[in-house]
């Protein structure tokens, strides 16, 4: 990388709307109990199949600004992560940055529209800057994204199916 290139740079050559997608699924509840089953972070490790131990820090709870501490695993490696709540709409959107509002890496977007005696379940992934935690090559940024994008659809399958047998 140049003096005059930064990472910022090379992430826009490299068209951010290819690191982002949604997936959906329609689950037998309504918006606002999925809602409340999504918001409460700490159960996440029941359909994820990549994050595990998430707990909102002590007072907080699924309101814009709290934040929440986790730990994920992903091709036999393990970190701890750090996420803002950023939208909590009951019923409706719940999101949230790893990293934080002000300077986050990716964002997680989750909504809820009724359909029928259910809702249909949006979860979007989107990459919001470089970080070298990511990886440091287009190929990389391939890999993580096809990554997250089958560990959405699994997550959406087991939650799905949580609730039915719930």
């Amino acid at each position: 990388m140049s003096a005059t290139t930064s990472q910022h740079d090379l992430f826009e050559a490299l068209d951010a709307s290819a690191f982002a997608f949604t997936r959906r699924a329609w689950v037998d509840a309504a918006p606002a109990r999925v809602y409340d089953l999504v918001s409460d972070v700490s159960a996440i490790g029941r359909w994820s199949p990549d994050a595990t131990d998430v707990r909102f820090d002590q007072g907080a709870g699924p309101r814009v600004g709290a934040w929440f501490s986790g730990r994920n695993r992903r091709d036999g490696r393990e970190w701890a992560t750090r996420s803002q709540v950023v939208r909590a709409d009951h019923g409706s959107v719940f999101a949230f940055v790893v990293g934080g509002a002000e300077d986050g890496i990716v964002r997680w977007n989750w909504t809820f529209h009724p359909q029928g005696r259910g809702t249909v379940v949006e979860q979007s992934w989107r990459l919001l800057r470089l970080d070298p935690v990511l990886g440091s090559t287009r190929g990389d940024l391939d890999a993580l994204r096809d990554h997250m994008t089958n560990s959405v659809e699994a997550t959406l399958i087991s939650l799905a199916q949580w609730i039915t047998e719930d």
